[in-house]
């Protein structure tokens, strides 16, 4: 009865041993799904999308009920091929939503759909309340938590339940062993008085359990590895950094309200390097007569004070001081020293929208990074963008440049743009 006793523990400690890394793999891929799929959704969808409201396209909660994953896979790579090869629910859903024409996504796999779905599946299944107020972080770019700290705290629950359904089994199994002895006639008051004695002996054989070991030192290097992995992969991403700038400047009111163009004050992004922060004279244009006194009892708005304060200018005689002062804006988008962006081969040139990079600037009461700025988002970015070529004079050149290498004309650098200033200085 004994070997039949030892044989059923050694089965059940490799079992739990099997169930636990089983819970463990599938809960971490389960996290690692929903999470990359958080931060697509956040870069891709959100300009659209919401999980529980109708922004420009529908609400996405109950989308993987409503169609099957394989439409949902050949929809979101390419939704306009799918609408002119006739697909009856593609026609339909353009035919609610027109004008707006789902944008396609070739560039993502198979896998990263399916993470996108498994985020809005979890958000989708959560209360209300707390699906509203995710879909709300959502489109202001994800900053109520990282997916690291999601994959984390759900390694760390696997862990602790593991070791507590560990140690249940073994008190079972030590229970059901004494049972057995004591209806063989078997004492074991010996070892019940040596039990008494030592007051760690469970743990002292605990630590002596291989199987046990082995489990706690594979899933210590796991969660060790997943910290130091994602604390590496995150090194110098400020995704979502939103610093308090000494003027409350709202996008929202000057670009979304007033639609104010974005070049009319960062007049830099189609002709330089730079987009160019605008100078309080650019604000003047405007609050030289716009002050905003109806929500402040008659007063002037104490944001437009700050510009007045700095010009050292008085509304009331309209006439300007000599103690001018700057205005130390924080600046929120920035690339590293060896990284090179310009704003006008972007925007001039390659006609690229301001949101394509900042997100929907016109929604934000106060400004923060809405892309992560990193090399992997801006390779994607051009591996899908169109060159549209047709009446643009860069392009012109370059193809006159090849007509002459075709014929064996002379070439020199200044055809290709040698002596343009931007070759050299930057």
């Amino acid at each position: 009865m004994r070997s039949i006793s030892l044989f059923f523990r050694s089965v059940a400690k490799s079992l739990i041993l099997i169930s636990s890394l089983s819970i463990a793999a599938i809960s971490v891929v389960h996290a690692q799904d929903a999470g990359a799929g958080a931060a697509i959704f956040k870069q891709k969808c959100t300009s659209c999308h919401a999980i529980g409201s109708v922004v420009i396209g529908p609400a996405l909660k109950g989308v993987n009920d409503r169609h099957d994953q394989a439409w949902l896979l050949k929809w979101i790579k390419n939704a306009p091929a799918m609408m002119a090869s006739g697909d009856p629910k593609a026609k339909a859903l353009f035919k609610q939503y027109k004008p707006a024409v789902m944008t396609a996504f070739p560039e993502l796999s198979d896998n990263d759909i399916k993470g996108i779905l498994a985020y809005i599946k979890a958000e989708g299944d959560k209360p209300a309340a707390s699906a509203n107020s995710t879909a709300t972080d959502a489109s202001t770019g994800g900053k109520s938590g990282d997916v690291s700290d999601f994959m984390l705290a759900g390694l760390i629950a696997v862990i602790i339940i593991a070791f507590l359904v560990i140690l249940v089994l073994n008190r079972v199994i030590s229970t059901l062993e004494r049972i057995l002895l004591q209806k063989q006639g078997l004492a074991e008051e010996k070892e019940v008085e040596e039990g008494d004695k030592d007051r760690f002996a469970g743990l002292k054989k605990l630590s002596k359990n291989k199987k046990f070991i082995f489990f706690v030192v594979l899933l210590a290097i796991i969660f060790l590895g997943s910290v130091g992995w994602m604390g590496m992969w995150e090194t110098d991403i400020h995704q979502g950094y939103q610093p308090v700038q000494p003027i409350k400047f709202s996008h929202q009111l000057h670009a979304g309200i007033n639609k104010i163009d974005c070049q009319y004050c960062h007049t830099g992004a189609y002709k330089s390097k730079n987009a160019s922060i605008p100078s309080l004279n650019v604000c003047m244009n405007c609050h030289n007569y716009v002050q905003a006194t109806d929500k402040y009892n008659g007063e002037i708005s104490p944001e437009i004070q700050k510009i007045y304060r700095a010009l050292d200018y008085d509304p009331k005689t309209k006439q300007y001081g000599p103690n001018t002062k700057p205005v130390e804006w924080i600046r929120i988008h920035n690339l590293p020293d060896f990284a090179y962006f310009n704003h006008s081969q972007h925007v001039g040139v390659a006609g690229v929208k301001c949101q394509k990079c900042h997100g929907p600037i016109e929604t934000m009461p106060e400004v923060y990074q809405y892309s992560p700025l990193t090399m992997k988002w801006c390779i994607n970015c051009h591996k899908e963008t169109e060159v549209n070529h047709k009446g643009n004079a860069y392009y012109d050149k370059l193809i006159a440049a090849h007509e002459q290498l075709k014929k064996g004309q002379k070439m020199t650098a200044a055809v290709l743009g040698g002596i343009e200033c931007g070759k050299c200085h930057y």
